[in-house]
């Protein structure tokens, strides 16, 4: 699995279809209803952290995430600090779940201004 994180639009998507990403089977977790495969059967899964706000990343989510192709993930933890309880806890649990996919990746990409940095592994074609 390759993780492609980075801040909003920083070119997640664009790197990932620059790549081949196959579009018949993307689950986008903001947008289920425009997304062209479910969480179960997609090869790719965007925006994974906000999994984390619609429930608990068990042990049987994170297995079915680390066996997708790829997935992206928008940095959380590097601007202000949220104000409200439940938005630190979203950063939280977040940045946990970036932190437990990355470390199990066979590659990471950390996307900047549109250019991947490739942090694991080799960049993806």
């Amino acid at each position: 699995m390759i993780l492609v994180t980075g801040g909003i639009a920083s070119g997640k998507k664009t790197y990932l279809e620059g790549c081949g990403m196959n579009k018949a089977a993307v689950y986008d977790v903001r947008e289920p209803e425009a997304s062209t495969a479910s969480l179960e059967d997609a090869a790719v899964v965007l925006h994974v952290e906000e999994l984390v706000r619609q429930k608990a990343i068990s042990d049987e989510v994170l297995q079915l995430l680390l066996a997708k192709e790829a997935l992206t993930s928008t940095e959380v933890g590097s601007g202000v600090i949220p104000l409200t309880w439940d938005d630190r806890q979203f950063r939280e649990r977040a940045g946990s779940l970036s932190s437990a996919l990355a470390k199990e990746a066979a590659g990471v990409v950390r996307m900047v201004c549109g250019i991947p940095v490739v942090l694991k592994g080799a960049k993806a074609n």
